[in-house]
């Protein structure tokens, strides 16, 4: 896994450098990952709009700010995306918001395709769901923790809906949305928290 999780950090984005890489991509009408389509491109299009407005209207929660003002050591939050990801897009600009609040957090993104080794070791119900956020202790050379690929309300939302329909179809990936929305990156933020509350010890 150490390995793994180096080779990954030597090959990742900072924020900025991952949204210019997805409109470099785009420019040329291509798109990330191992797949090229008319629909993931489409995707990514419109994921740029969301993140592009998330990045302008997202705020830090004031106890977020304050546990991460606390925190005795600094941490990576390494995350496996792609551009085309509806929840990748949601979720990125949070953690990107997050970690600009403080000294302690360090944001790094890497392409799922491209780290297939890496995404093996964190897979969701056997899938390579994306986002998924690994918690990286670069001083202790370990994993203390991972989180993703969605907020548990909005989890529960897609397992109800295709455990009564059988498919994650349009109609729920529109609620879906929605949903992130009316969020505005909250609960996601307070996940983070208690993840880290739970690996990390506060002073």
């Amino acid at each position: 896994m150490k390995n793994s999780i180096k080779n990954a950090l030597q090959d990742s984005f900072s924020y900025p450098e991952y949204r210019e890489h997805i409109a470099t991509l785009l420019a040329d009408g291509k798109v990330t990952g191992h797949t090229q389509s008319e629909a993931l491109l489409g995707y990514t299009q419109l994921n740029e709009t969301r993140m592009n407005r998330l990045d302008k209207t997202l705020a830090v929660l004031p106890e977020v700010q304050e546990q991460l003002n606390a925190l005795p050591k600094t941490i990576t939050w390494l995350v496996l995306a792609e551009g085309w990801c509806g929840d990748a897009a949601q979720i990125l600009p949070v953690l990107n918001k997050t970690a600009e609040a403080t000294d302690k957090v360090v944001l790094k993104i890497v392409l799922r395709d491209d780290h297939d080794d890496l995404m093996n070791l964190f897979l969701t119900n056997g899938g390579k769901a994306i986002p998924k956020v690994i918690l990286w202790d670069a001083d202790a050379e370990e994993v203390i923790g991972s989180w993703g690929p969605r907020p548990e309300p909005a989890r529960k939302m897609i397992a109800d809906y295709k455990a009564e329909h059988g498919v994650v179809d349009e109609p729920i990936k529109v609620e879906l949305q929605k949903w992130y929305l009316k969020d505005k990156g909250e609960t996601t933020q307070r996940e983070l928290l208690a993840l880290i509350e739970q690996n990390v010890l506060v002073e």
